[in-house]
């Protein structure tokens, strides 16, 4: 209840403010709509069934890439966390590859998969691979060797000692890392789907864009803002649900 006072407390703050740049600043609506414009242009999008379309195009390929990236980094991290040694060798790579925006492969995504569905799930992909699979690695470097001491005392092998043992005790430190790269891969979604898309949220910027329809750019940002809060509340749901699970109610 305090979360919601909080969330619609905030909202009416960031409304006002935007309803007094506007007044102030005496811009054409045309250019930097108001809310009750954009509002009205929300409606347009619902009414039309436009923003449902695009809300789910751009939900189903960010969830397969991911989720995709998410699965492969994780079980990467927990393998080369443990094998530090072969962790040694490709650490430079990584951190070579790590700052590199995903947008600057686009070219090469581009030629390899072509354009549509494929460079944004691509780009999806790349922008949530490092987080996740960084913050596994540094948390299995960690791990305390008590966890390792009772695996052994009670006889656990593989591939028990990863799923029963490293990856609820390395798991606080990882979710740091998936809140980090839902928030990424969220962002560089609209910048993939720019690139040929005929669907999804980053197609209606462009779309509006193209249009000369600011209100409804502002409706689709405001969008991809709120849904970027709703994924990471349902992250943070599950992962509550993952420390009761495994008997870490302290962490929720």
């Amino acid at each position: 209840m305090q979360t919601l006072r909080h969330l619609l407390g905030g909202a009416a703050v960031t409304i006002l403010l935007w309803q007094i740049l506007c007044t102030v600043g005496d811009w054409n609506e045309a250019l930097f709509p108001s809310p009750p414009r954009t509002l009205a242009g929300l409606g347009e999008l619902i009414a039309s069934g436009v923003l449902a379309y695009d809300i789910a195009a751009s939900l189903l390929r960010f969830a397969v890439g991911y989720l995709s990236s998410v699965l492969i980094a994780l079980v990467l991290g927990l393998v080369l966390g443990w094998y530090s040694r072969v962790w040694a060798y490709l650490s430079p790579i990584a951190q070579v590859l790590r700052p590199v925006s995903p947008v600057a492969w686009l070219p090469f995504i581009v030629l390899f998969f072509g354009i549509g569905e494929a460079p944004a799930i691509a780009i999806i992909f790349l922008a949530a691979f490092f987080p996740v699979l960084l913050s596994t690695i540094a948390a299995v470097q960690k791990i305390e060797p008590v966890y390792l001491r009772v695996a052994q005392n009670f006889g656990i092998g593989q591939p028990q000692l990863f799923t029963k043992i490293l990856l609820p005790a390395v798991f606080p430190q990882v979710a740091t890392g998936l809140h980090l790269a839902l928030g990424t891969a969220w962002v560089f979604l609209v910048a993939g789907e720019m690139v040929g898309a005929q669907s999804g949220l980053g197609f209606l910027i462009i779309d509006a864009r193209n249009n000369l329809r600011a209100d409804l750019l502002m409706a689709a940002i405001l969008v991809i803002g709120v849904l970027g809060l709703a994924l990471d509340s349902v992250m943070g749901l599950a992962e509550r649900r993952l420390y009761r699970r495994w008997g870490m109610g302290g962490k929720a």
